[in-house]
């Protein structure tokens, strides 16, 4: 049974208008005076993005479009492996292939043995919260913005070991209630469970805050970063988490089949290694063996080296360009997209919180966002739609069906987001 603690929101139209003047006021005052990318740097960014000659891009939060030096570096290392054998072109490109544990240390202000690659954010999610050692009775603290992979483990847990779920909600401006997570915490609590940025929302949990929290309270602390890394800075130390999941292909820019998960050090002994294979252990004799002593032991052997090489590319990419910088990109750009929205008549942009980022959820009085969508493509022009499932609790608790979701990148323009919204305004008209 998930218990709720409860927050009773204000009216949303009033708390809709407020948002409105608050995007206004940052876009004009703060956002719009941001360039950290010269006109020179954005067109050499889309250059380097064949993808962006053909489509404008805008569900980066599904999947980005790849630079091409990632493409190249993927196509190579398998063309390497046709000519001279797949263990040879391995030991070719080993110390690159080990680079990309320092690279994402890099990225995320990690050690190289606290980093582990996986598939995809789910993956490293799983590994970590179905490692933990849950005894009947055992409270997690969850956001209602967390992604139906990470719902499916909780019912699951619930469902085998029987923890109890709690959800700390949203207050009426639209952000996570540290006030109720402090409230929410019991000497039964074993893990804070929470989602950085929703799939189907613009808003920004405050991970820091929850951090210092959780660590007052000596809890564990497992943060889903799948649409945060690559598009703001992620410091695993300054939130103090003790578990970060990523998927590379979303604001990354990295090849599908991509990702990767951080484990604290402190933390790696008392997580159970579900699945292992040589490649996870130091030593085995007849009697046993040893798991390996860093966060290798959550990987296995078999995974493709020519992706590895791609994640490699994608992170030293955005290192290079900044990652600041490529946030207060994102900032502008969706703030530009917000406010311009808007304006239309019979838009509802969905966004609420005192942070928002670069995924941009709006809806359209008597228009299904199934057929802006599809409007939308016959201009080149992607984006996707927001389903009730993919953040359950959030999309039920606001009575939403389907919501629009255009997610910026700092390699899209003004000129695009204006196409867009000139779809829509006519959309606007005809409903």
């Amino acid at each position: 049974m998930v218990r709720f603690k409860t927050v009773t929101l204000k009216n949303r139209q009033t708390v809709s208008v407020l948002l409105l003047e608050k995007w206004i006021y940052l876009y004009k005052s703060h956002v719009m005076q941001t360039k950290p990318f010269s006109a020179q740097q954005i067109e050499k960014f889309r250059a380097d993005t064949p993808g962006t000659t053909n489509v404008t891009h805008l569900n980066n939060a599904g999947s980005s479009l790849p630079v091409i030096s990632t493409v190249n570096a993927v196509t190579e290392y398998l063309k390497e492996e046709a000519l001279i054998g797949g263990y040879e072109a391995e030991a070719k490109y080993g110390t690159q292939l080990n680079d990309t544990y320092a690279l994402i240390g890099k990225l995320i202000n990690a050690n190289d043995e606290e980093i582990a690659l996986v598939e995809n954010a789910s993956t490293g999610w799983c590994i970590a919260f179905h490692g933990i050692d849950f005894k009947a009775g055992d409270e997690v603290i969850i956001s209602e913005l967390e992604y139906v992979t990470n719902m499916i483990g909780f019912l699951n847990a619930q469902k085998l070991y029987g923890i109890e779920l709690i959800v700390v909600p949203n207050d009426a401006q639209g952000n996570f209630s540290l006030e109720g997570l402090e409230q929410a915490i019991t000497a039964q609590t074993k893990l804070i469970a929470v989602t950085h940025v929703g799939s189907s929302t613009g808003g920004v949990l405050p991970v820091e805050e929850i951090g210092r929290i959780a660590a007052k309270h000596q809890i564990l602390y497992l943060l889903d970063a799948c649409q945060s890394i690559g598009q703001m800075p992620v410091d695993v130390r300054a939130i103090g988490c003790d578990f970060l999941s990523v998927t590379g292909r979303k604001y990354l820019r990295a090849p599908r089949g991509t990702g990767f998960m951080y484990v604290k050090r402190a933390v790696q002994d008392r997580l159970k290694t579900l699945f292992v294979d040589g490649h996870s252990i130091e030593w085995i004799n007849e009697q046993g063996y040893q798991p390996r002593n860093d966060a290798k032991r959550f990987e296995l052997y078999e995974k493709s080296r020519a992706l590895t090489l791609g994640l490699n590319n994608a992170v030293a990419y955005a290192l290079d360009a900044g990652i600041d910088n490529i946030w207060q990109r994102i900032s502008y750009l969706a703030g530009h997209l917000r406010s311009n929205l808007q304006a239309i008549e019979g838009v509802s942009v969905q966004d609420i919180g005192d942070q928002l980022c670069g995924i941009v959820t709006f809806s359209l009085t008597n228009v299904e966002s199934q057929l802006i969508k599809d409007r939308l493509a016959e201009h080149q022009i992607n984006v996707s739609v927001g389903l009730p499932k993919s953040t359950l609790l959030f999309m039920n608790k606001h009575q939403l069906n389907n919501v629009l979701r255009a997610s910026v990148h700092y390699y899209n323009t003004e000129a695009e987001l204006d196409a867009l919204c000139k779809v829509v305004r006519a959309l606007a008209v005809k409903s």
